[in-house]
């Protein structure tokens, strides 16, 4: 039978799974620990040899050292910086900086310490102000950062603005506008470029192997494979679905809502555009190496202190669900955008190790049961953990193998009650 084996190499460990591709079927599963201290490829042959996947084709994808850090520099903070934050996270990207308005000295200086993988510059919408944009490019162009550009802005200057940028050596990929007109979001063709951007110079920039072959296995990092899965899971159920997925670094909530018309063109859209399929990453919270700063975000958000591995990850995702539902300030005094009405969700899926050995049930009880939050709680939702790493395989299979990653994510509207 043909068969296929994909791997999420983590930061803390690397899953694999064969599926059989005639069947649309998962054969086996396996987690090793992530060999960031040696070679990645040493925990990822371990976890394809565990699988019995010898000369199967491979599907990576990686989040890996810290995944894929992103900037956005965009025009302004409620317009086009706030719309290249959504593509960013959107993309798989943990966005570490967003600036916004004319760079000045003190705000490139603010960048470099962000210690972006890739800068997102964005501004204006088509045939609207061509100046921002521009001096930002001239701006980062004399800063020699040397990080590689993603420009998706006002497509009447974009060409003006790459070569700004590329007669000083930064590399650049152009792509379309990710936001061509007031209230029109479009993150797809960013989303693209920051795949392949991420893939050419991120990946092997990590220093995560010795030599070129992860670099060349490694499709998608992996909360843009998940989103892709979770995407493919929304289609094929009709409704909103809502997933959290905790690590040992970083909590990620990943929702997919059924487009509202009233929000996407009438008079309460949201002039930043509206994703129907987002995604947020939380770096503060974690259940390992993210446990100090979970038990501070703990106090701030009034929860009461997690002692156990289990509690940690329940208030880990509590957390991350009240940023991702009530939205973000771009800056103080400045109002929340970007928040989730996630009432309609009709299944929450929950990831992550702690979650897929037994603490699936507590934490999702925790999240569905946080009336403090100050977001609407879904009101018939049912839990399923994702014990398989069915969403990451999902993901990376959906252009090769499409209907094989649509009966993946089957498998999870047709699984029990988490409980």
């Amino acid at each position: 039978m043909p068969e296929v084996v994909c791997v999420d190499v983590g930061s803390t460990y690397t899953k694999a799974a064969k599926i059989d591709l005639s069947g649309a079927e998962l054969v086996s599963r396996a987690e090793v620990p992530t060999t960031s201290g040696t070679d990645v490829l040493d925990g990822l042959n371990a976890a394809v040899a565990a699988v019995d996947g010898a000369g199967a084709p491979l599907y990576v994808c990686s989040s890996a050292g810290g995944g894929l850090r992103l900037a956005v520099v965009g025009y302004e903070s409620l317009v086009t910086a706030e719309a290249g934050h959504r593509v960013g996270l959107s993309a798989g990207a943990q966005v570490v900086h967003v600036a916004s308005g004319p760079l000045t000295g003190a705000a490139v200086t603010a960048l470099r310490a962000a210690r972006p993988d890739v800068v997102l510059l964005v501004g204006g919408t088509d045939g609207g102000d061509a100046e921002v944009l521009l001096h930002n490019a001239r701006r980062l162009a004399a800063a020699r950062l040397r990080i590689p550009v993603v420009l998706a802005g006002n497509h009447d200057v974009r060409e003006e603005a790459r070569d700004l940028l590329t007669s000083r050596g930064v590399p650049v990929t152009v792509t379309g506008n990710v936001l061509p007109r007031i209230g029109v979001l479009d993150p797809r063709p960013a989303r693209a470029a920051i795949r392949e951007v991420f893939l050419r110079h991120v990946i092997g920039g990590k220093r995560l192997s010795k030599g070129p072959r992860f670099a060349a296995l490694v499709r998608s990092a992996t909360p843009d494979a998940v989103l892709a899965g979770v995407e493919l899971l929304a289609d094929r159920a009709g409704f909103g679905v809502l997933v959290v997925d905790v690590g040992g670094a970083t909590t990620d909530v990943y929702s997919a809502l059924v487009p509202d018309a009233e929000l996407s063109t009438g008079p309460r859209r949201d002039v930043a555009g509206t994703l129907w399929r987002s995604r947020t990453v939380e770096g503060d919270l974690g259940v390992a190496v993210g446990a100090p700063s979970t038990r501070d975000a703990a106090i701030v958000e009034k929860l009461a202190d997690p002692v156990s591995e289990r509690e940690l990850a329940a208030t880990a995702a509590q957390i991350a669900l009240r940023r991702h539902a009530r939205g973000h300030s771009a800056g103080p005094g400045l109002p929340r955008t970007g928040g989730r009405d996630l009432r309609d969700v009709r299944l929450v899926i929950g990831s992550g190790g702690v979650l897929r050995h037994g603490g699936g049930e507590h934490v999702l009880r925790a999240v569905l049961g946080d009336t403090a939050g100050g977001w609407a709680l879904p009101d018939r939702a049912r839990t399923v953990v994702d014990s398989a790493y069915v969403l990451a395989a999902a993901g990376l299979l959906a252009v090769d193998h499409p209907a094989v990653a649509a009966a993946l994510t089957g498998t999870l509207l047709t699984a029990g009650r988490d409980r």
